[in-house]
């Protein structure tokens, strides 16, 4: 089991998954039925790299719970958006006590439990837990060095099943589709994206958050499909759009065949339009749902058309355009690029 770090590890991750989701979608039933929706997004903090807001706190109350549970078993790394990195592992009595860094032999771990608040927290969409999973290692992991990756999804309060998307680095990328009141698996399959490269007919999203940055967002996105119609003969008003306000859910979707491209450019704008206001995506909301994604034939890129990666941090910004499939990213990227320019 100890030369299998992902496999041990693959198990308490889902329960902890599970334990994210009833707490998350609990707190958001008592606030419907309570007629107090509204206090979900009352914001309490700045965290360590965004704003807690106040359904954000119930998972993570579960995560510090977990994280103590674990740690006075091993030592482990955890980051999460609240608290950063924590270093823990078992101390005096039973307990647990602060390390002085990652060098511990225990694995590194990054978690967002709920990426997706602000669609959650209103009930309008599932949000997803994103688990980054590294092996030990003496120093702060980057998004390459994972070796597995699970997005649990958290739906709104009229769902009735959840689905789990899970990969080990090089082995491929699943879907299991489960029931919400007894967790039954109703079915199990292996993701793959294919090689369809139709430029047409499908959901183009460039991502789109403070209204600062959509003048120039949209000036992208017009001349990228103006490219498209103009040049791959395409019907532009098959070609769809999405504002989904969850980094892990876009790249979910792309895994699962739902988007045909999915351009979050605002850290990129950020570094070009320094003076107008960004907010941009960060390590610990994507850095797992890259890895089902890759795995699921998903090719995911930084703006510059290299392939992604990031230290797992709370503070860089990721820029990141993610194709659903190779076919459609040798077609296409030429005419992202040259709107970029």
């Amino acid at each position: 089991m100890e030369s299998d770090p992902e496999e041990r590890w693959r198990a308490p991750l889902l329960e902890l998954c599970d334990a994210l989701r009833t707490a998350a979608r609990g707190a958001v039933r008592s606030a419907i039925d309570g007629k107090r929706l509204e206090e979900l997004s009352l914001p309490l903090r700045q965290g360590a790299g965004d704003v807690t807001f106040a359904l954000d706190e119930v998972t993570e109350s579960v995560l510090d719970r977990w994280l103590e549970a674990t740690a006075c078993r091993q030592p482990i790394s955890l980051l999460t958006e609240d608290g950063g990195w924590r270093h823990r592992g078992p101390g005096a009595n039973g307990g647990t006590r602060e390390l002085p860094g990652f060098d511990h032999g225990g694995p590194r771990i990054a978690i967002d439990p709920i990426d997706g608040t602000r669609h959650l927290m209103s009930d309008l969409r599932s949000a997803w837990s994103v688990i980054s999973f590294a092996p030990p290692g003496p120093e702060q992991p980057r998004m390459s060095e994972l070796t597995l990756g699970l997005l649990g999804e958290i739906p709104d309060s009229r769902a009735g099943r959840w689905r789990l998307l899970r990969a080990r680095r090089g082995q491929g990328a699943f879907v299991e589709e489960r029931a919400l009141d007894s967790n039954a698996a109703a079915s199990v399959s292996r993701l793959d994206t294919g090689d369809d490269a139709r430029a047409e007919r499908g959901t183009f999203s460039f991502f789109r958050y403070l209204p600062a940055q959509r003048p120039l967002l949209a000036a992208i996105e017009a001349r990228f499909f103006e490219r498209l119609a103009r040049l791959e003969g395409a019907d532009v008003r098959s070609c769809y759009d999405d504002q989904y306000i969850s980094s892990g859910g876009q790249l979910a979707l792309l895994a699962l065949g739902s988007y045909r491209l999915s351009a979050d450019l605002r850290a990129e704008l950020g570094v070009r339009e320094p003076s107008i206001p960004a907010i941009a995506t960060h390590p610990y909301d994507l850095a797992g749902a890259v890895l089902v994604a890759r795995e699921a034939g998903v090719v995911v890129d930084d703006a510059a058309g290299m392939p992604l990666d990031f230290p797992l941090d709370c503070t860089t910004p990721v820029s990141f355009v993610a194709w659903v499939n190779g076919a459609t990213r040798a077609r296409l990227q030429r005419h992202l690029l040259a709107a970029l320019a």
